[in-house]
């Protein structure tokens, strides 16, 4: 032992003399062999202590941190060791952990000068580091950079992603972007084809347009339309989306609705609307678009190209599309889905396209104008016509049938050119099943109004009884049935106009109520029985007999999942019930009419009885809330609404593009809703809120943070949400920490609601909660002596579900100042307002002593 020691010390002496000499190398080497030979920690920090002062003196700042550290963990008051390290960590650039070591030897020493210059120092590089870090300038950078490295953190990209749309929306964030070379670092994002990157990319350039003319005009000129019409072309719908809101910003933008001074020439504007134009008309008929590209493509046209008031003069930009793109809206609106050359198409897309054709028609001025559009449509459906080529012809059929669904007028003019209907009557007889498919639909589209319906039941309800007697095709036979149901009514209401014989009509409503309880046939052909059904339940007979059809009604229910046939659903329901506006029957008139021999519409006789019964009862819909109330008179008709018309139009508010206010309305609405049941909160997750909600909680405006918090402290009971919280990878968790530490007492109140039910739900999420942030401890003792009572109570039941969650996450908090803070509130009298605070910490003290954590004390 005399021996180590005198070779410790003379190892000690040789380091000094090396240090004193300034051979720094072999004096940390001399240290280094010290360190071997002792066990004594005086000894141990005075070494680590000298040899951090060669690593400074080499520029070895990380050893000499390390060794400065090591040294503090012996003696932490050592002030020389603290200097040290302090040194060393401002070299790495560490300043704000450099600072507090300086901070300390200040107060270990006050009056040496050398500490406090470097305190000052040191203060006025951290500000100007912040300084610098957060301006906007390093910011983009840094996010880009990020985004860039293929090698980041899927977490911190997502998050840079996430800042990078959020700077695209401030005007000053926008300008930095565009001027520091940003639209080219996002063409680069868009190369990547990664579908998070590319959705940044595009949501950030949308927010760089938006109320900017000028800036608009030149990311156009940047990126060029095809580039853009590429994106949009894609399959995946929500880059297709984003998309299609870039170019309606661009749109919005260029038509001046900024409302800034416009330094740039009305004919470069006028140019710019052209192009897009002319490009989205392209994409319809290209087969390489996507059928959400397709359908997009249509919604901007249809937003803007019609006047969106007639009082507006000029239709030229309705004109320019007919006279360059009604030839290829035709063609999409004809495009049969079962031939090898149909156009990439969704469900939607065929009537998209029709909507557009009534609206251009509908923004004509003149005869001669809507004159030229049906010459245009009537050459188009004629060039098609081809006794050689069977598949032309089923494409003019299929062009007419469009027309029928949007401008009805035009479509009967259509239907009366020569060799229209012989063409129909021909595909009905045809041996291809998809000939048949096309005549029955343009049958049934043709019969939407009496005049013409009493043409084609003189001609075509044979053809169509024929067909539904032979097909074995499901899908001709179901819409061959909705066809004759669709014949069936053409005389509405009128009982004196009945088009089939007595008995007829509740036959076809009872084939369709087969096919709509027939679990065997899939959800999309059963849609087209509520269609007929739609139709049927005009006459009163059927109305009779669907209401006492309880399997035929909870069917019908059952298939509302489907948002396309809710209008026929309610459709049957408001017939059902008779809620469609009856005219006043003035006597007078009545025998008026008789007099001069009119036809006079006649009722019903079970109508007036039947509206005394109104509607089906309200428990044929388990699923809806309407079960869970006890009025009987409720009926199943509003409570679809309350699902379908409430929830729907509160999430569509929730978008950055609409102002604070109808966000925050939004957001409170679908709080009061996530509050009443579990069903409504189910609707809420299935219209793809949830996203949305946790943005808005990092919200920088308090009221919407604030109202977004409180609707998630409701949706939190939900078990799919709390799946998200416990999911791997994610934030969510430690955001609702984070909000629990606001100084917002409604943040505070909504957010430690939320954690106190997510971790009474799950032990999980109560270990995960001591992980997320360092300052969870510090945030939770901060509830449990909160001044506001509901927060203070629900601080202390998040702790009593820690200690309730595991005996060793209990020692923890038991450990530490959170115990005396509970002991003090427990020993508080339990008056009327604190009782349930009182009775929380007392819940936890005597889990602790169930713990043995503590004693009682007698």
């Amino acid at each position: 032992l005399t021996l180590k020691i005198a070779a410790v010390e003379c190892q000690c002496e040789e380091g000094n003399k090396y240090f004193e000499s300034q051979n720094y190398e072999e004096a940390s080497r001399s240290y280094s062999q010290a360190l071997k030979l002792t066990k004594d920690k005086t000894l141990l920090a005075t070494l680590y202590r000298n040899r951090a002062a060669c690593g400074l003196k080499m520029e070895s700042y990380i050893q000499a941190a390390s060794d400065a550290s090591k040294a503090i963990d012996i003696n932490a008051s050592d002030i020389k060791a603290l200097f040290r390290r302090c040194q060393a960590l401002e070299q790495l650039g560490k300043l704000d952990q450099a600072f507090k070591d300086v901070q300390r030897c200040a107060t270990l020493e006050p009056k040496n000068r050398n500490f406090q210059e470097t305190l000052r120092r040191l203060n006025s590089s951290i500000q100007e580091k912040l300084h610098v870090q957060f301006s906007t300038d390093s910011r983009v950078q840094k996010m880009f950079e990020i985004l860039l490295d293929e090698n980041s953190e899927t977490e911190k990209r997502e998050k840079a992603a996430n800042n990078l749309i959020v700077l695209g929306r401030e005007d000053a964030g926008a300008e930095r972007i565009f001027q520091n070379n940003g639209v080219a670092l996002l063409l680069q994002l868009l190369d990547t084809k990664k579908p998070e990157l590319v959705l940044a990319a595009v949501r950030t350039l949308s927010g760089m347009c938006n109320g900017h003319q000028a800036r608009a005009m030149a990311i156009l000129h940047l990126i060029q339309m095809d580039r853009i019409c590429g994106w949009m072309a894609v399959e995946e719908e929500e880059i297709s989306l984003a998309v299609c809101g870039l170019l309606q910003t661009i749109i919005d933008a260029l038509s001046g609705e900024d409302k800034r001074e416009h330094r740039g020439k009305e004919e470069a504007l006028v140019l710019g609307k052209m192009l897009i134009t002319s490009h989205l008309l392209d994409m319809l008929v290209n087969k390489k678009v996507s059928g959400q590209g397709r359908d997009q493509a249509l919604n901007l046209l249809n937003k803007n190209i019609p006047r969106k008031d007639l009082a507006i003069h000029d239709n030229s930009p309705t004109i320019y599309v007919i006279e360059n793109g009604l030839r290829k809206i035709l063609k999409v609106v004809g495009q049969v889905p079962e031939q090898p050359s149909c156009l990439p198409l969704t469900d939607n897309t065929r009537m998209l396209a029709s909507i557009l054709l009534n609206k251009l028609y509908d923004d004509l001025r003149c005869d001669p104008e809507r004159d030229h559009f049906r010459k245009i449509c009537e050459e188009y459906i004629t060039g098609k016509f081809d006794p050689q080529n069977m598949d032309k012809n089923v494409h003019a059929i299929q062009t007419v049938s469009g027309v029928l669904q949007g401008p009805f007028d035009l479509g009967n003019q259509l239907l009366g050119m020569k060799g229209v209907m012989e063409m129909m009557v021909a595909l009905c007889g045809s041996d291809r099943e998809q000939d048949q498919l096309v005549a029955v639909e343009a049958l049934i589209h043709a019969s939407t109004k009496l005049s013409r319906a009493t043409f084609i039941i003189t001609n075509g309800v044979s053809l169509l009884k024929e067909i539904y007697k032979t097909t074995k095709n499901e899908k001709i036979k179901i819409r061959t049935l909705v066809g004759l149901c669709k014949l069936g009514s053409a005389g509405g209401t009128d009982y004196g106009l009945r088009q089939f014989a007595e008995g007829s009509t509740e036959k076809l409503a009872k084939q369709c109520r087969k096919w709509l309880c027939n679990a065997n046939i899939d959800a999309r052909t059963r849609r087209w029985a509520v269609e007929g059904l739609a139709y049927l339940t005009l006459d009163a007979d059927v109305k009779d007999d669907f209401v006492q059809d309880i399997p035929a009604l909870q069917a019908m229910f059952q298939l509302t999942s489907d948002k396309t046939i809710l209008y026929s659903v309610a459709t049957t329901l408001v017939n059902c019930t008779n809620s469609y506006d009856v005219k006043e029957v003035i006597p007078e008139l009545v025998q008026l009419a008789k007099f001069s021999k009119q036809h006079v519409p006649e009722e019903h006789p079970k109508v007036s009885a039947h509206i005394a019964r109104k509607c089906p009862r309200t428990d044929l819909n388990p699923g809806s809330p309407a079960s869970n109330s006890h009025s009987p008179s409720t009926s199943a008709f509003p409570c679809l609404l309350q699902v379908y018309e409430v929830v729907r139009p509160l999430v569509r508010l929730l978008d950055t593009q609409r102002d604070g206010l109808q966000n925050y309305e939004a957001l409170l609405g679908l709080t009061n809703l996530s509050g009443r049941s579990d069903k409504l909160r189910q609707k809420i997750i299935k219209e793809k809120a949830l996203p949305d909600i946790e943005n808005y909680m990092f919200e920088n405006h308090d009221q919407l943070r604030q109202a977004a918090t409180e609707c998630m402290c409701n949706m939190v009971v939900n078990k799919e949400v709390q799946e998200r919280f416990l999911a791997d990878g994610n934030d969510r968790l430690k955001l609702v920490v984070l909000l629990c530490g606001e100084d917002d007492d409604k943040v505070q109140n909504a957010a430690a609601g939320a954690l106190a039910m997510l971790t009474a739900a799950h032990k999980k999420l109560c270990h995960k909660m001591t992980q997320v942030t360092p300052q969870w401890l510090e945030i939770l003792q901060r509830l449990c002596l909160h001044d506001r009572l509901s927060v203070q109570h629900r601080g202390i039941v998040i702790a009593y579900n820690l200690l309730a969650a595991d005996q060793e996450l209990g020692k923890k908090l038991v450990e530490s100042e959170l115990l005396e803070i509970l002991t003090f509130v427990g020993k508080q009298e339990p008056d009327e307002k604190r009782k349930q605070v009182v009775e929380a910490a007392r819940d936890c003290l005597i889990k602790c002593m169930d713990y043995g954590f503590i004693k009682p004390f007698s």
